[in-house]
């Protein structure tokens, strides 16, 4: 029975590091940008058909594809920030809010008069492996897509760490006065902050066709779970997300073992209503002024 117990943890592990970098690009774009990017979960399914597209056509696996995809969209990200959501940072929540769930739509819909409604699976030929340590029996593509997702994690604290942009826009997000007066140029900063938010979202949904079918409905259930995660991990903390992640990614996996896999969600807002009436600031977000 213990061995049972360890395996249904270990992939919800597994599936919870998908889950935090997912929420990274959440989080990183609220935590500088002030902005909620409700169009998330939309641009993962879009990143989920794009690398199921590149393996379908042209055989590239998705660890392969997640590279060229993430770039493409921190282009689009880039371009999105310059010419239309900087037009409403500072605006009301509301006009942001009816801006991104109008672009949310048009990714929806592009998306479903493209590929149909019904689900499109990768198919890789590693899908049935899996490797067994002691009593464990661990799927290769959740090992495969985890260790994508944790090195991509890794990148993004290295470059928000050691480099000077990343240093840039982490002043910015500290104090955005402070950082104008400096001579930082924060429009700029804003939509490489965007885009980077993209990459990570992009390199998540090229992941997450590993693991699941890609549905365009997928969409808003992505965009609420990314929330989800972001307010337990603490609203603009990139090491909360990353921990909530986990956390949603084990409680789902020991949702689905004990009561049933629909039942999955009803525990990951139970953790959430938990955090908000324990420690509402998240678990590693700072207490507001």
């Amino acid at each position: 029975m213990l061995a049972i117990w360890l395996n249904v943890v270990v992939q919800g592990i597994l599936t919870g590091l998908l889950y935090g970098l997912m929420a990274l690009g959440l989080s990183v774009i609220f935590g500088v940008v002030r902005l909620v990017n409700f169009a998330h979960g939309e641009f993962a399914v879009v990143a989920m058909y794009a690398a199921f597209v590149l393996f379908r056509a042209f055989g590239v696996d998705p660890l392969v594809s997640m590279v060229p995809i993430a770039l493409a969209f921190f282009v689009i990200g880039f371009a999105l920030q310059r010419t239309l959501i900087n037009a409403f940072v500072g605006r009301p929540d509301h006009e942001q809010f009816i801006l991104l769930v109008g672009l949310a739509i048009v990714l929806v819909n592009a998306v479903l008069i493209v590929f149909g409604p019904d689900a499109q699976p990768a198919n890789l030929p590693y899908a049935f492996d899996s490797y067994m340590i002691g009593p464990l029996f661990i799927d290769k593509v959740r090992v495969y897509a985890a260790v994508a997702a944790l090195a991509v994690c890794a990148a993004l604290f290295g470059f928000f760490r050691f480099t000077r942009t990343g240093t840039a826009i982490r002043a910015c997000a500290d104090n955005l006065v402070g950082a104008a007066v400096i001579g930082l140029d924060v429009r700029k900063l804003y939509a490489i902050t965007f885009g980077i938010g993209l990459a990570c979202v992009g390199a998540a949904g090229a992941l997450m066709i590993m693991i699941s079918d890609a549905v365009p409905s997928l969409g808003p259930a992505y965009t609420l779970l990314a929330f989800t995660i972001v307010i337990i991990g603490g609203l603009g903390s990139m090491a909360g997300a990353l921990v909530a992640g986990l956390l949603i990614g084990v409680s789902e996996a020991l949702a689905g073992f004990l009561i049933a896999p629909s039942m999955k969600s009803m525990f990951s807002f139970a953790l959430l209503v938990a955090v908000l009436v324990l420690r509402p600031q998240g678990l590693l977000g700072k207490k507001p002024a």
